[in-house]
């Protein structure tokens, strides 16, 4: 009896056939020459994040238990017979968010040219950001104006802002642009603290999405001039909301705009909830620092990405069971 590889090693090698983001030539730093792929990288991340192992020791240590699927996974980290070192792993790692908004966008528009979700519907993308709250304590403006850090398990690095639902919040902003249709794809993503404006991330974002993409669905933070010169620039109109004045509104067309914002809200809301919901975001994000939020939460969004494929290639759903999927992986 041949045994099959589990779902976990086949997510993992299902990074060495998605396609490959297009950097420029830069001239080679200076230094000793790489000997490794980030390939190798985003695959132990895949790992990490699925398996909930936030630290590099974390990997190594469940790297070395001695069953079959650890085995597979250690020859799929190997590249011509190597293994990397430990510090090899914390310094990749470190450097592997700089590219994940890139490789995300790729793997959102690869998506929907397979998976083809605006088949039957309009082409409309919808914008929004998710508040993900920092570990440990929050830093308040008057500490932080006076240069005090009176605990060290504040995170330095986020920021504040105040949510209508959640209030005033300590920690990071999730960026996301998804597909506005029957499936939820992720199609761009990017990280900051939480007190960055989701106007000036925009422009990030628009630049990744698909080039079939017509309308981009936004809320009032996206009514600004660089949002709608980002839009014109890709060929796509910006329907954002932000007029002012007594509700109900009578103006011309707020019937259609009201009718795009529902669908706007119930795909991107969804989304936001539903990735909370699978990788545990609904309390504090379990990593400090800059770099390693940014693993995890644009890690997150690829796997996100890469579970929608493989569930895709089997015909087995998109977004529904993907929880129980990503679990039982």
């Amino acid at each position: 009896m041949i045994a099959q590889d589990s779902v976990l090693v086949q997510l993992v090698r299902l990074i060495d056939r998605l396609p490959a983001p297009s950097h420029p030539v830069r001239p080679r730093p200076r230094g000793r020459p790489r000997l490794y792929s980030d390939t190798l990288f985003l695959k132990a991340l895949t790992i990490m994040i699925i398996r909930r192992l936030h630290k590099v020791g974390e990997l190594l240590a469940v790297l070395q238990e001695p069953t079959q699927e650890m085995r597979s996974l250690r020859k799929l980290l190997s590249e011509d017979g190597r293994f990397p070192s430990r510090r090899t792993f914390e310094r990749r790692l470190r450097a592997l968010p700089e590219t994940l908004p890139e490789r995300i966008g790729v793997l959102g528009r690869h998506l929907v040219a397979l998976i083809e979700p605006w088949a039957r519907c309009g082409r409309a993308v919808a914008l929004d950001s998710t508040v993900l709250r920092a570990r440990g304590g929050v830093w308040h403006k008057k500490d932080k104006e006076a240069g005090v850090v009176p605990h060290s398990s504040i995170d330095t690095e986020a920021g504040w802002t105040k949510s209508g639902w959640h209030g005033w919040v300590y920690g990071w902003k999730l960026h996301l642009a998804c597909t506005v249709a029957g499936v939820w794809i992720p199609l761009a993503a990017r990280l900051t603290p939480a007190n960055a404006s989701d106007g000036r991330i925009a422009p990030l974002l628009i630049e990744e999405l698909p080039d079939e993409a017509r309308l981009v669905l936004g809320d009032t933070h996206y009514n600004a001039p660089n949002v709608r010169e980002a839009c014109l620039a890709r060929e796509m109109f910006l329907v954002a909301s932000g007029r002012r004045g007594p509700y109900p509104h009578t103006d011309a067309g707020v019937e259609v705009r009201r009718i795009l914002h529902r669908l706007r809200h119930v795909a991107i809301e969804n989304l936001n909830e539903h990735f909370k919901a699978l990788f545990e975001a609904h309390g504090s994000v379990p990593t400090r620092g800059r770099l390693d939020t940014a693993r995890f939460a644009l890690g997150a969004v690829f796997v996100y990405q890469l579970a929608l494929l493989y569930r895709h290639e089997r015909d087995s759903g998109a977004n529904r069971g993907l929880k129980a999927f990503l679990r039982a992986a």
